[in-house]
Parts: structure tokens; C-alpha cells; sequence
């Protein structure tokens, strides 16, 4: 069988325009979360992404009129990738977009594309992306709620394996809009303050936005940098509730444990969990249930939903990007705003920011539909 690579990756976010930059802000505790306006005046908490930044650095590559928000970011994201990793796009390369909503924010009669009806569709924006490249093959969508980021990897890793492609770009991201907000309210999910995920404190979800981009890849060039091997992912739907995930994490659990048979490792083989931690009762109850389920509770453990928010398509790709780099470094991030372990089981919750030597993490995401994936990575040095 084939190995499969992560070899480049970049970020954009509240936090900075490129992955290093996020890196260095999350060493600093610096979180991304701040209080805003909403278009009704009222206030609320999120990370968002300066928007007159990203029109100025599109405009060196691209006419800003043209473009959706969130396709003049996906557009930047990916044309660093192609630039830092000097590939050419072939028959043999192909793109995946991961999201949850995509341009749902073209409907509002306020967009400048309300009259494109279909600008709205998933299928266009995976051809505006496409056709910017002029790839070879048909973009494929990625849209299984808050997995889709890091099920991008796992269907990229086969697509190789398969030989269908010898490598892919993932480019995953949504936007905080109007439409995502008032629908988390509706579940009356959304905190008011900043997100402390697994805390006794936590008041509930922080929705953010941000665009994360890597190369899957099954050979290691001299252009590759903080390169990751993919060596085991699994993805398990719970079948619980179309909005609240299983009760003893039995989606999770599976998954996991299908990805450490693939990787032909145990669970004390694993120095760091990447965890979805949204701050919601029920989410960060589960997940404490499927990982002492699994006796990873001793496990170093963090959720970043607390720098960034939850970042929803993009959060899994973007969590782990942040994991690699933790890995190449040698450095746990702290779980920040985490003060009283606030679940039922015990988690080892980083706490503070921790020198340590890692080889292997785990990656993890849960959303809604019942939807659970864990991907695992180990270090590759050059």
C-alpha cells in the first residue's frame, strides 16, 4: 500500500495569513476571539478575518469584483500551496474543497451575487476554484458538516492509494455569517463569551471562520516542510440524532479505534489527542465517555476552539495543521480558558504550554448527522 504524506500547509485566519503565524500567536496565548457587532447591533463573540486585508492581497492575483469572500480566500490559501510546493497541476492532481455552507452567504439580498442564484451551490464553488487553477479534474466538494475538514484527508489518502491521483489539494473553509449564527441560536449553543471547551465553567459554542490549505501528497519533495504521515483514519456515522451526538460516544469510539487497527498502533502509542471540543454539554461529555472508552484519558489533550472558535468545514484541517507543526516542534498548546474539568470522566487537558517530545497524533472531529472521523499522523523527518 501506498504512503500517503501531508507535505505543505498554510493558514489564514483571525491569527495571521500564513500557518507560522498562527503558530507563534498560539505559543503567545494569544486568542483570536474578540467581541463584534452584529448586523442587528447586538454583541457577539467570534474570530473573524479582516476582510479589506484579504481584498488587498487578492488583488495581486486575482479582480476582487469576481469573487465571493470566502472564494478570494480559498483562492489565496490554495495559490500558496502551489507556490510554496512548486507542483504542477496534472491529470494525476487533484482538489478537494471541504465546507459546510460554502457562498450561502450569496443569498442575502445584500450580496453583490444575490442575482447568481447558483453562486450559492456547492458545485460552483468548487468550480470557481478549479477553473482559477485550470485543474484537470472536477473540484469534489466535501460538505459532512463539522468532519468535512479532516474527511478531506481521509478521502484524499484513498484517492492516492487508489492511484487515482499522486496528490491533492485540500482547501477547507466557511465564513460567520447571519444564516450560521441565528442557526446556532436556534439551539441556544452560542455562548456569551469566549468558548472554554471541557470547562465546569463553559456557557457553550464560539462560531469563528478561517481557511486552511495542504498538499496530500505520496512522495516527499525538497520543497516539503513539516511533513506528516498519514497512517490511519476511519469515519463512523453514530446514528444517534441529527443534532446531538451519541451518548457514549459510540460514533467516536469506533472510529478511533478503526484508525489505531489501520495504523497497527495501541493507544498509549499516541503523545497527542487534537480534540474537537466545542464547549457544548453534550459534545465535550461525549467525547470524555469515547476517549476513557478507549483509555487515551491519560493522553495530552486539547481542543483549539478556544483560540479560533469553531471554524465549522475548516475547523479539522485547520486543527490539524496547528498538530503538525506541534509535532515538528516539539510543543503542546495549552486549552485555552479551561479552568474546572466540567465531564464526567477524566481528561488529561493541557493545561499549559509543554515542551515534550511527540511522534504521533491523533486527530479528531465529531458534527452534526451523527458524523465522527479520526485520522492519525506520525513525524517525518528530513
Amino acid at each position: 500500500m501506498k504512503k500517503t504524506y501531508i507535505t505543505n500547509h498554510h493558514i489564514i485566519s483571525s491569527l495571521g495569513f500564513d500557518s507560522e503565524s498562527n503558530f507563534k500567536n498560539l505559543i503567545a496565548n494569544n486568542s483570536g476571539i474578540k467581541k463584534h457587532k452584529r448586523e442587528n447591533g447586538n454583541d457577539f463573540y467570534s474570530s473573524l478575518i479582516d476582510k479589506e486585508k484579504i481584498d488587498t492581497a487578492f488583488s495581486k492575483i486575482g479582480t476582487i469584483e469576481k469573487f465571493t469572500t470566502l472564494e478570494k480566500m480559498m483562492l489565496l490559501s490554495v495559490n500558496q500551496i502551489l507556490t510554496d510546493s512548486k507542483i504542477k497541476i496534472t491529470a494525476k492532481t487533484g482538489l478537494i474543497i471541504s465546507t459546510t455552507k460554502g457562498n450561502i452567504d450569496a443569498l442575502s439580498p445584500k450580496s453583490p451575487f444575490y442575482t447568481d442564484k447558483k453562486r450559492a451551490y456547492l458545485s460552483e464553488l468548487g468550480n470557481q476554484i478549479q477553473e482559477f487553477f485550470n485543474f484537470k479534474n472536477e473540484a469534489i466538494v466535501l460538505s459532512n458538516a463539522c468532519v468535512s475538514g479532516v474527511l478531506a484527508i481521509s478521502v484524499a489518502k484513498h484517492l492516492i492509494q487508489s492511484d487515482l491521483y499522486d496528490n491533492v489539494i485540500i482547501v477547507s473553509g466557511d465564513l460567520v455569517s447571519e444564516f450560521i449564527i441565528s442557526g446556532f441560536e436556534s439551539f441556544q449553543a452560542i455562548s456569551n463569551k469566549p468558548c472554554k471547551p471541557y470547562s465546569k465553567n463553559r456557557t457553550g459554542i464560539t462560531i469563528g471562520e478561517a481557511i486552511a490549505s495542504v498538499l496530500v501528497s505520496n512522495t516527499v519533495t525538497k520543497n516539503s516542510k513539516d511533513i506528516v504521515e498519514v497512517i490511519g483514519n476511519a469515519s463512523c456515522n453514530d446514528a444517534n440524532h441529527i443534532s446531538g451526538p451519541s451518548r457514549t460516544g459510540e460514533g467516536l469510539f469506533l472510529s478511533v479505534q478503526s484508525a489505531l487497527k489501520e495504523a497497527k498502533i495501541n493507544a498509549k502509542d499516541i503523545d497527542y489527542i487534537s480534540a474537537h471540543g466545542t464547549a457544548t454539554n453534550f459534545n465535550d461529555e461525549m467525547e470524555a465517555i469515547a476517549f476513557n472508552r478507549l483509555e487515551m484519558e491519560q493522553v495530552p489533550l486539547n481542543s483549539l476552539k478556544g483560540f479560533y472558535g469553531h471554524t465549522l468545514g475548516a475547523s479539522g484541517l485547520l486543527e490539524t495543521v496547528i498538530g503538525m507543526l506541534s509535532l515538528h516542534q516539539n510543543k503542546l498548546i495549552a486549552n485555552i480558558g479551561f479552568d474546572e474539568l466540567g465531564v464526567s470522566k477524566p481528561l488529561n487537558i493541557i493545561q499549559n504550554n509543554t515542551n515534550k517530545d511527540l511522534q504521533i497524533f491523533l486527530k479528531t472531529a465529531s458534527g452534526f448527522g451523527g458524523s465522527n472521523t479520526a485520522v492519525i499522523f506520525k513525524k517525518i523527518s528530513t
